[in-house]
């Protein structure tokens, strides 16, 4: 091995030659990099690396590039077998990361997906092979040349072994550390009292206390998610990632609240501080417990700063991961979000319960197939109006503790190295205080796709430079050499682990734990009775009534067999939607309905036919336990066709999954799936009565059902107590009570290109066409009537106006009713939003009485964006503020005049 030479060359052709007992790494100016832990002490790392034995060292980091060769000179000629360790520790889903390896003329592996052969991340694969070597005299060194395909090509092992097995030669990432890391891990001795450890300093004083302590390599390693700990300092190792979008996730049983779609159709805003306020209790729960047992360490999805809430705006229903935002609106959007960041904080004067952080900021929403790369041009008004109101409103009236940078870009620069959004925007204008976190592997597109800059060091330099503090990944290693080349100064990096140690101060977790009023929350909190109670309260408010002639609410006394048909039916899967934790006994929607229904009606199931027929890329296998995919589809409607002869009632429960939409995968079409159109069609021809509850985190195109049908319901994806709340709705039990928080369209065709950011033509705000149904729409078992107040005629640009208006309950149930206040100008100098929403309130009136609804307005929500000024105006003049239930369904018009002051 001694004898041996290694050369590692990246694409731009930097070589050097190294020593295997004195290796050192050759990637100064080139598109290949030392990347991971290399900077951590190993006694204190903490990195699991499934299947690596007692050499997990060896996987804490990796070379990687898009185009790179190592080359191994004076090898004897003779036959030898390569083995090429691979650990996948920075992205999530198969497909991400592809590439090419080959050895000479013969190819190791062609496409080959770490994640895809692992299973897993954190589990050790092999790339295997065995080449015929001949003498470095006549073909040259043995040159390993790995390409990438999709993402970045990397490895973390090299071994070669000779035809005996013997091994000749054998090297990890970790051997090409730069000889100058030695410098940057020293540590300072810093005599006097540990300030950092005195819960009666101030946070800052205590943060600069602790960061002075550090040496560089260390702050660098606690500006990733994954932070180690340092022994000699006692400081617990923590990472900050973790989810929580509607319930703890990925972290065992919790309680799983409906998707935010569907909490967003609510319009419940103290609905979501009660929901946010359950996540951080249950976080709080499992991670006291944990970090109890591990001397105040944390680990991946036991720590305290939750990235949740997903504010951007749902602008396009192909959007994979709309389901996990609050809708198409910035004002609903925002008002939602402030209220359940709030809940999962809590109200603690010193100390958080939990960490809420806003993403993705700002101008995000698909394609998701290109979103480490894209580019979103909107529009400037657009820009001010919709994709950045919601996010002012959670840091300043949320004060959310975190914001998460996009993937994307803006105008040209990457969110996360985009000075104007991370610094100019969010601390100089709205006040943030917080810390700044990047998407999942984000600061490497800055170099390696969006082609801002040509190095990993530039990235990383301008990310922090720019107001990124904490890197998800280990993309801030190359912030060692960044310091070494003079693209950013130590001081920079020590404001930027200024805020991000403000996080774990904040939530105290430095402190007595008889001094945090959270430290003593148990797991006895966790999934208790209460919070699955609240989860059925947001699932029946969260249920909207598209459509009722009349068949609803169900009468018991009429019926004796429901057949409910439809691959959604006794899913429990779909309940969960995605980012969630797991539910102890979710609650199909056919259990459900068994359960109201009582002993004396028979409920049969069939399936009826798959979610889907499409095999494309995105679409995931359905669930075994939850559905027969090996029928033929054939076979499922000839079941499905017996069980409704037989039955009084049919209750179709189709729709989709997070399966057909989702990170990483955009829909083609928001049409229901042809297989289950044909099925829907083939059982209304049988002329027996028919429901359709509709499943989906996002608007559906269903122009035959609502024509047909006489029933529709939009559950979305429901959570654990879903299937109880649809029975609920469906016999009358709950009167329905849920909105739409974005317009359902008619087709897939009444879509701009997704790709474009301007709203010209997209949501209530701006479409032009006739909706199938319209935001803000939302029927209930009985009636409301709206009758005007007292209300002022004129508000001056810094007031409030408060308006005043009586809604009577005529029919013959109580209800609740969503009373929605909209506004438009009247005859204004520049375009405006054909109505916008201002206002709303979830009122609770029973039968036969009225109840008054005041709602205070301030005139800031009139604003407009001024390109000639470059900033917010309210314009004087007309204008009129529209009440009703729904965007098309406006009772009362009221007039206002604005004025000056």
């Amino acid at each position: 091995m001694k004898s041996s030479i290694y050369v590692f060359t990246a694409i731009l052709g930097c070589a050097l030659p190294l020593h295997a007992d004195e290796i050192t790494c050759a990637s100064c100016e080139m598109q290949g990099s030392l990347r991971g832990d290399y900077a951590h002490h190993k006694d204190s790392h903490k990195l699991r690396i499934e299947g690596a034995g007692n050499n997990s060292e060896a996987y804490r980091e990796d070379v990687e590039g898009t185009n790179f060769t190592v080359s191994i000179a004076h090898l004897p000629a003779g036959k030898y077998t390569i083995d090429i360790g691979e650990t996948e520790t920075v992205y999530l889903s198969p497909g991400e990361r592809v590439f090419a390896v080959s050895a000479g003329a013969t190819t190791l592996a062609s496409n080959y997906d770490i994640l895809a052969t692992a299973g897993s991340a954190h589990k050790v694969t092999k790339i295997e092979g065995t080449v015929d070597h001949e003498d470095d005299s006549i073909g040259g060194a043995l040159t390993l040349t790995f390409t990438a395909r999709t993402g970045i090509a990397k490895f973390n092992t090299i071994e070669i072994k000779d035809a005996s097995g013997a091994p000749v030669v054998s090297f990890n990432a970790s051997d090409f550390a730069d000889p100058y890391t030695a410098a940057a891990n020293q540590a300072p001795v810093i005599p006097g009292p540990e300030i950092w450890k005195d819960p009666s300093q101030p946070i800052n004083a205590r943060a600069d206390d602790l960061i002075r302590r550090m040496s560089l390599a260390e702050k660098v390693a606690q500006l990733q998610n994954d932070a180690p700990g340092i022994l000699r300092l006692n400081l617990p190792a923590y990472n900050y990632w973790n989810e929580a979008l509607h319930g703890v996730a990925n972290d065992g049983i919790a309680t799983v609240f409906p998707e935010p779609i569907g909490g967003a159709a609510t319009w419940d805003p103290e609905l979501l501080h009660q929901e946010g306020h359950v996540i951080g209790v249950e976080g709080r729960a499992k991670f006291n417990e944990y970090a109890s047992r591990h001397n105040g360490d944390s680990k991946w999805w036991d720590g305290l700063t939750f990235w949740t809430p997903n504010i951007n705006i749902f602008r396009d229903p192909r959007w994979g991961r709309g389901q996990e935002t609050y809708g198409e609106d910035p004002f609903l959007t925002g008002t939602l979000a402030v209220p359940f960041i709030k809940g999962i904080q809590g109200d603690d004067p010193k100390y958080m319960l939990a960490m809420a952080c806003a993403k993705h900021y700002a101008v995000h929403n698909g394609p998701e197939s290109q979103r480490h790369r894209f580019n979103a041009t909107p529009p400037e008004r657009d820009l001010y109006e919709t994709y950045l109101p919601q996010f002012e409103m959670a840091v300043r009236e949320g004060h959310v503790g975190g914001v998460m940078g996009a993937y994307s870009a803006l105008n040209g620069v990457p969110d996360c190295a985009n000075s104007f959004l991370l610094t100019d925007l969010l601390r100089k204008q709205w006040g943030f205080d917080g810390y700044v976190v990047s998407d999942c592997g984000a600061i490497g597109d800055i170099w390696s796709r969006h082609h801002y800059v040509k190095t990993p060091e530039e990235a990383a330099a301008d990310a922090v430079k720019a107001g990124c503090d904490l890197c998800c990944g280990g993309d801030y290693q190359a912030l060692v050499r960044a310091v070494q080349q003079g693209l950013i100064t130590e001081k920079e990096i020590d404001q930027a682990l200024s805020y991000t140690l403000w996080t774990r101060f904040k939530l105290g977790l430095f402190d007595p734990p008889d001094d945090c009023p959270y430290s003593k929350i148990g797991l006895d909190q966790n999934d208790t009775p209460q919070s699955r109670a609240l989860a059925l309260k947001i699932a029946e408010e969260s249920i909207v009534l598209l459509k009722n002639d009349g068949l609803l609410p169900l009468d018991r006394s009429k019926i004796k067999r429901i057949a409910v048909i439809g691959p959604n039916g006794r899913s429990t899967s779909m309940l969960h939607g995605n980012y969630s934790g797991t539910a102890r006994q979710p609650i199909s929607i056919l259990n459900g309905i068994r359960q109201v229904a009582g002993s004396n009606i028979e409920v049969t199931f069939a399936m009826g036919c798959p979610v889907t027929i499409r095999t494309e890329r995105g679409i995931a296998p359905w669930s075994r336990q939850d559905n027969d995919t090996t029928r033929p589809v054939a076979e499922l409607n000839a079941e499905a066709l017996s069980n409704a002869a037989n039955a009084d009632l049919i209750i179709y429960v189709g729709g989709i999954t997070s399966a057909q939409e989702g990170e990483e995968f955009d829909r083609d079409s928001i049409e229901l799936p042809e297989v289950q159109e044909k099925l829907i069609e083939t059982l209304h021809a049988t002329g027996k009565p028919m429901i359709m509850v509709n499943c989906s985190g996002s608007a559906m195109a269903l122009p035959w059902e609502a024509t047909n049908l006489p029933t529709i319901l939009q559950a979305w994806y429901p959570g654990e107590e879903g299937g109880l709340a649809v029975g609920e709705i469906l016999f009358g039990d709950a009167n329905p009570s849920g909105h739409l928080p974005v317009t359902f369209y008619v087709s897939t065709a009444d879509l701009p290109d997704l790709t474009n950011y301007s709203m010209s033509n997209r949501t209530y705000r701006y479409f032009k066409g006739q909706p199938l149904y319209a935001f803000g729409h939302g029927l209930s078992y009985t009636k409301f009537d709206f009758s005007p107040g007292k209300s002022s005629k004129t508000i001056h640009v810094k007031d409030t106006v408060k308006i005043s208006f009586m809604v009577k309950n005529s029919g013959n149930r109580d209800g609740d009713e969503v009373a929605q206040v909209y506004f438009r100008h009247i005859n204004s100098s520049v375009p405006q939003p054909k109505l916008a929403l201002c206002g709303f309130e979830r009122v609770n009136v029973k039968r036969g009485e009225s109840a008054k609804v005041t709602m205070e307005i301030p005139a800031e929500r009139l604003r407009f964006w001024s390109t000639e000024k470059k900033q917010y105006v309210i314009e004087l003049g007309q204008y009129e503020f529209l009440i009703g239930e729904a965007s098309d369904d406006i009772r009362l018009k009221l007039p206002m005049t604005v004025a000056a002051e």
